[in-house]
């Protein structure tokens, strides 16, 4: 065989090596895992499934910005219920999962990247409701609706409260307005913002009852350097004005 035909195979077998390799290095990025929770994140058709560029929010911009200048591959994946994305990010290794409240029951469970926002947590009631509160302790006697899985719900449960769950934040919005439920535990800016998606708008807050910080939650297995960028990126972010400027495209 002529010198040719072995420079040619050389190089086709260098080729489909490249090939495999960025295919390998694709697979090599991180799994991040969101669900609809506006303003933060959020499908771009409203469904409960969606991939990539087609999710959106003040989360999923930063988060891309702060992968993409720490040089981290990754792909995006929104899904429903938050408590099956949430048990894949605790426990597949080379998996993330955004925003999460970072409480101190969680604070071992995961490697953390934020804070990426604020999430106040907050009861709402309609526009015309009575209820007036200056405590949580005396929201005890009244129907409190909540989401499934959420720390919000999970806080008022080992309060000694029972809130009605649902498997949708915004559900809660149109319970509210039908009278099922008394007042509306959510974060603030998220439940204003679902109400108006729901058609529901002019519900006052009746008490705000706590202030938490909003993460990117990572498997333990991910490597600490690979958070140390990660963190640094976020932080440059911020330094520079971004994180201010797509807040401000949503808000």
């Amino acid at each position: 065989m002529s010198k040719r035909f072995f420079l040619a195979l050389f190089c086709l077998i260098g080729l489909f090596s490249g090939a495999a390799g960025a295919a390998g290095a694709a697979d090599d990025g991180i799994v991040l895992l969101t669900e609809n929770f506006p303003p933060y994140n959020m499908a771009k058709n409203g469904k409960n499934f969606a991939k990539d560029e087609n999710i959106e929010g003040i989360a999923a911009d930063i988060v891309r910005e702060t992968f993409k200048r720490a040089g981290i591959s990754y792909s995006l994946t929104l899904r429903f219920p938050w408590e099956r994305i949430y048990k894949l990010a605790l426990e597949k290794p080379g998996y993330g999962v955004f925003v999460m409240a970072r409480l101190p029951e969680r604070e071992a469970l995961f490697k953390w990247v934020g804070p990426i926002g604020p999430d106040d947590w907050v009861l709402l009631g309609k526009a015309d409701s009575p209820i007036t509160l200056s405590s949580l302790g005396q929201a005890h006697r009244y129907r409190i609706g909540a989401y499934k899985g959420d720390a919000i719900a999970q806080y008022l449960t080992q309060h000694g409260f029972g809130p009605v769950l649902a498997l949708r934040d915004q559900d809660n919005a149109r319970k509210l307005v039908d009278g099922q439920i008394d007042l509306w535990a959510s974060g603030d800016p998220a439940g204003h913002y679902l109400a108006r998606q729901e058609g529901v708008s002019g519900l006052k807050t009746v008490l705000r009852f706590n202030s938490a910080e909003l993460y990117l939650a990572l498997n333990k297995d991910v490597p600490d350097e690979v958070v140390v960028r990660l963190q640094a990126a976020l932080d440059q972010l911020r330094k520079d004005g971004k994180v201010d400027e797509i807040m401000a495209r949503y808000l």
